[in-house]
């Protein structure tokens, strides 16, 4: 539905984004995620037309977005982290004009107005002045904007900045809904919200991607995946099986206990389990169960982002 080849954006020296590419299908939900700065936004400005990229394509249903710049936006919504609007118009008089931007038919503007709005939860506001709402409610006239004629391919960038808990949830539930039959890239740095909506993800660090895939695969990442040994002994057995296991450079902790103790390592490779659990028998110890632990999204992301900086 959307592919990025090789973008790369520079602003004077710095160059903001690197050679970013990705796919993303219909029917799923991609969390594009970043700390402050890693070049998230300039990718956005990019995918959606607003920025030309000094080198690199992006192609939306198979229209390049610079060659075929209205055919391909055609296919796009875009909803921007700080969506610029006109703060004198009420929320109906903003997306009428948008609609009409988007080439929607005159007939059929004020329905795609209202099925736009109902979906993000804004019909409440819309005969109100855009410049007396709160961050809030401005996020939801954009996200109604972003999906006026029902785009194959949304691009949110920060959608649920400045929503209260409520409307975070409902605009979670959105998203997944809209999942089952379009294509989205959501932009965010809030870990929770890709778990709730996301089935992959793209992790970008200056301006580079550092890894992607399924969630459960970037859990899985080198060195994001433990070990988890249970077994029963003494303690001068527990600190050998310790010291070895660090000796074989699996970083392990040690939980002891009167009864079952815990021994966690990191999974350097495929046998690495296999290994940890042969070290403690080699110790002495007497085996409960074995097994891997994921590390938790937020664990794999810190590590992913401070890995690769200078």
């Amino acid at each position: 539905m959307i592919e990025a080849v090789e973008l790369t954006k520079s602003f004077g020296a710095i160059t903001a984004v690197r050679g970013v590419s990705f796919q993303v299908r219909r029917g799923e939900a991609v969390g594009f995620l970043g700390p402050n700065g890693a070049g998230k936004t300039t990718t956005f400005r990019m995918l959606s037309g607003t920025l030309a990229p000094h080198s690199g394509s992006v192609r939306v249903l198979g229209a390049d977005l610079f060659e075929s710049p209205l055919e391909a936006k055609r296919q796009l919504g875009y909803m921007a982290e700080n969506a610029p609007m006109y703060p004198e118009l009420t929320g109906t008089h903003y997306l009428h004009y948008r609609a009409e931007l988007r080439g929607i038919p005159r007939a059929e503007r004020a329905q795609a107005v209202r099925q736009a709005a109902a979906r993000a939860g804004a019909t409440e506001i819309l005969g109100q002045i855009i410049g007396q709402l709160s961050k809030g409610y401005r996020q939801r006239l954009a996200l109604s904007d972003a999906l006026l004629g029902d785009p194959p391919v949304l691009l949110l960038d920060e959608p649920t900045a400045g929503l209260d808990p409520n409307q975070v949830l409902e605009t979670r539930r959105l998203i997944r809904e809209l999942s089952a039959d379009h294509a989205i890239i959501l932009s965010t740095h809030v870990l929770s919200e890709v778990e709730a909506t996301c089935q992959r993800a793209i992790v970008i660090d200056r301006g580079r991607i550092v890894a992607q895939g399924s969630l459960d695969e970037l859990k899985r990442h080198r060195g994001h995946e433990r070990g988890r040994v249970q077994v029963r002994g003494d303690t001068q057995q527990l600190e050998a099986a310790l010291q070895n296991m660090n000796q074989h450079g699996l970083d392990a902790r040690l939980e002891a206990t009167d009864q079952i103790s815990t021994l966690e390592f990191e999974l350097l490779a495929p046998g690495s389990l296999t290994e940890g659990v042969q070290v403690c028998l080699q110790a002495g110890l007497q085996l409960v169960q074995a097994g891997t632990l994921t590390a938790p999204l937020d664990e794999v992301f810190a590590r992913l982002t401070q890995e690769h900086q200078p």
